[in-house]
C-alpha cells in the first residue's frame, strides 16, 4: 500500500460509506485518534502528515465491523488489498 494522498482519500471515501464521518482536529489524542462509536465519528490529529493519517484509518479499519454489503465491487476489491496490507503488516511486527 502506497502512503499517498491519493490512499488516504481512498481511505476516507470507503469510511464515508460505510456512513463514518472523519474530523481533523486537535486535542490529546494518546493515539492520533479517537472513534465515537453511537455517532459513527472518528476524530484524527489534524497536526498529523499524510502517513500518520493513513495509518490511524487503517487502524480504525482493523477495530470495526465493515458492512460489506453495503459496498461495491471496486470497494470491496480496495477493502480487500487494506486486509491484505494489515495482514501483512501484522506478521511483519
Amino acid at each position: 500500500m502506497k502512503f499517498t494522498k491519493h490512499s488516504l482519500k481512498k481511505l476516507e471515501t470507503l469510511l464515508a460509506d460505510i456512513d463514518y464521518e472523519i474530523i481533523y482536529g486537535k486535542g490529546n489524542f494518546h493515539s492520533g485518534y479517537a472513534i465515537v462509536e453511537e455517532q459513527r465519528k472518528i476524530v484524527v490529529n489534524r497536526y498529523f502528515e499524510t502517513e500518520a493519517r493513513i495509518n490511524s484509518l487503517l487502524d480504525i479499519i482493523d477495530q470495526i465491523q465493515v458492512p460489506e454489503d453495503s459496498l461495491d465491487e471496486k470497494q470491496l476489491e480496495y477493502l480487500n488489498e487494506v486486509y491484505q496490507f494489515l495482514e501483512q503488516r501484522a506478521n511483519s511486527q
